[in-house]
């Protein structure tokens, strides 16, 4: 992962050329370099030193009158599903670079590397080989904003053939075993980590990290085998930085037990060191579940701050970025009390994870082939991130390793919908018919829902493919009592997009409790020749749709027709009962004009089969 080609060299250069080079540029030393006539091998200790030789001198620098370039040294058996993108602009939403992802196939994993680089980096892998070599082509020079990304093949051992696997070292035990050895982040513990559990994330003031870790690794040793679990502590991450974050890997209980060992560490050395009186608790915790943590007008937060005897505060959304997609929860008290609203804490939490976790189960299949994946309602950010929790500005675990109720059986359709059903897609042509949708969002999430200076809304547009307007409050027939209309037009696949990421963001905003679903109204036409056939004789077919979705739709009774001769059907109901009702509506519709254009070619051709 970390050898490094380097390309394009003069055939004068030297090793000691090479290494000067790296130090003037002030990179970290090559390990090992291999030099052959024009070109070059060069191995780096980690990730992060190889990638910011390649972001300092590929393209950028001359050695002996030509330019070189730098990438990645991967053999052609191990270039498969995985590969590497760089110089990604740092402030752009998670969404809108899944859903770019999402256009080349289907995204089975990404993983946000730590950088010293000013621009962000992912890992990513795709489905299949061929996926990541069209992402690969796609990609690499794509404009966003003023940054051009760069991307590169990444070893994949899982493409490597069994006489590939790796090596053991001596002793016979293979490289990839365990041992409570410190990993590249710092990271001890015991290699058998439950993959269910969900982990606890904290922060820890930096000049008590060392005593946290004690001499040779004892006293994090002794925390893991007292609380039966794994902590990572991430001290080689964000140099400088006053805090760092620790990931806790065990049951809720271990978890509690490891956490009120590591606050007893830093209390005992504040009060020796006289650094500050009070250490508060620092909680890490994903955005998507803040809004279910804090509760319907902060209800959740004031029980455990009374039941603790605490106060609870949470950093600002506005510290959101593509680098760090976690909320700082901060608890002052007591230690004993501190301890006691983690737990609360770390119960609400889990429960909201579980909640997203089978609400994905159960809706995955509710419209066959969809690819989740390619919209994250349930997250903000990209949804299946690795196992592990990495430093800060990685998101943390949210579901079981290998387990991906996201993924479609194929990516046809831009990743969004596997080989369509019926159901999904009722037509296709070369280009997608655009359809119109009418949705109905609370007056008050108009703000959040536009962003500030109308960024958050663009972003959407763009990530959903999608024109989005949100008419204004003064005009009367854009809205209902305390609703405001948004009117998005898009294919089918925008529209899903589209219209769940604003149902995502009505829950991420609080807009609704933590156990309330996000219900909405929508609104769409149908022509008025179609609109008996949606109600069906004697209500049969609303009535059947209703049962079939969960939603409550209703064809409004002496509408009269619009100039286009079309009608409004009112549909209620949560994302993906609204969704499903849409879809079996539009199907209605389609099947209306294909019966209207066989009836008319049949009365166009029938008088030459007159005898």
């Amino acid at each position: 992962m970390n050898k490094l080609y380097v390309g394009n060299l003069s055939p004068s250069v030297t090793v000691e050329d090479l290494k000067e080079l790296f130090g003037e540029k002030k990179l970290p030393v090559a390990d090992q370099v291999l030099l052959k006539s024009g070109y070059a091998f060069v191995d780096f200790p980690d990730q992060n030193s190889a990638i910011k030789v390649i972001e300092t001198l590929s393209g950028n620098v001359e050695l002996h009158g030509k330019v070189i370039e730098i990438d990645y040294s991967v053999p052609r058996k191990l270039r498969s599903r995985k590969i590497q993108i760089r110089n990604i602009p740092p402030d752009l939403q998670w969404e809108v670079l899944d859903g770019l992802l999402a256009q080349y196939g289907t995204v089975e994993n990404v993983e946000q590397v730590n950088t010293d680089t000013e621009t962000a980096v992912v890992n990513v892998t795709y489905a299949t080989k061929e996926e990541a070599k069209e992402a690969i082509e796609k990609l690499t020079g794509h404009q966003f904003e003023d940054y051009s990304f760069k991307v590169s093949y990444i070893v994949d051992m899982d493409a490597a053939p069994p006489d590939q696997a790796p090596r053991t070292r001596r002793g016979g035990r293979s490289s990839r075993e365990g041992g409570s050895q410190p990993g590249p982040s710092g990271d001890y513990g015991s290699p058998r980590t439950r993959q269910h559990d969900f982990p606890l994330r904290m922060l820890a003031l930096s000049q008590f990290v060392g005593a946290i870790i004690g001499k040779e690794g004892l006293t994090i040793k002794n925390i893991t085998k007292q609380t039966q679990s794994k902590v990572d502590i991430h001290r080689k991450e964000n140099a400088g930085a006053a805090e760092k974050p620790i990931t806790i890997h065990s049951t809720p209980e271990g978890c509690s037990a490891a956490c009120r060992m590591i606050l007893d560490i830093m209390q005992k050395e504040a009060n020796e060191t006289k650094t500050t009186e009070d250490i508060p608790l620092k909680i890490l915790a994903h955005n998507s579940l803040v809004g279910r943590l804090i509760g319907k007008e902060g209800r959740n937060l004031k029980k455990i701050e009374e039941d603790t005897g605490t106060k609870i505060t949470i950093s600002s959304l506005h510290d959101l970025t593509i680098h760090n997609l976690e909320r700082i929860v901060t608890v002052k008290g007591t230690l004993d009390d501190c301890c006691k609203a983690q737990v609360e804490i770390l119960k609400k939490l889990i429960e909201a994870s579980e909640n997203d976790i089978a609400a994905m189960n159960q809706q995955a299949n509710l419209i066959p082939g969809l690819n989740l994946n390619a919209l994250g309602i349930f997250s903000s950010g990209l949804p299946m991130l690795t196992r592990a929790a990495g430093p800060r500005c990685a998101v943390p675990h949210m579901a079981p390793a290998g387990y991906n109720p996201f993924l479609s059986h194929s990516s046809h359709l831009s990743g969004l919908y596997g080989g369509p059903p019926a159901s999904a897609i009722t037509h296709q042509h070369s280009t997608p018919e655009q359809e119109v949708v009418y949705l109905f969002i609370p007056t008050q999430a108009v703000g959040a829902l536009i962003g500030k200076k109308g960024q958050h809304i663009k972003q959407l547009a763009h990530f959903a493919g999608a024109s989005i307007k949100i008419a204004p409050a003064e005009n009367p027939d854009s809205r209902m009592d305390g609703e405001r209309m948004v009117t998005i037009t898009g294919n089918a696949e925008a529209q899903f997009k589209a219209q769940g990421r604003i149902f995502g963001k009505l829950k991420e905003e609080n807009f609704f409790s933590a156990k309330e679903e996000v219900k909405l109204e929508t609104h769409i036409k149908v022509p008025s020749t179609a609109a008996g056939r949606v109600i069906g004789k004697g209500g049969k077919t609303v009535n059947e749709l209703q049962n079939l979705t969960s939603a409550e739709v209703i064809v409004p009774r002496d509408q009269t027709p619009d100039e286009n001769d079309e009608v409004f059907v009112k549909i209620s109901g949560h994302f993906f009962a609204s969704q499903t009702a849409q879809r079996k509506i539009r199907e209605i519709i389609q099947q209306v004009k294909q019966q209207e254009q066989k009836h008319q070619q049949g009365t166009a051709v029938s008088p030459h089969h007159v005898k």
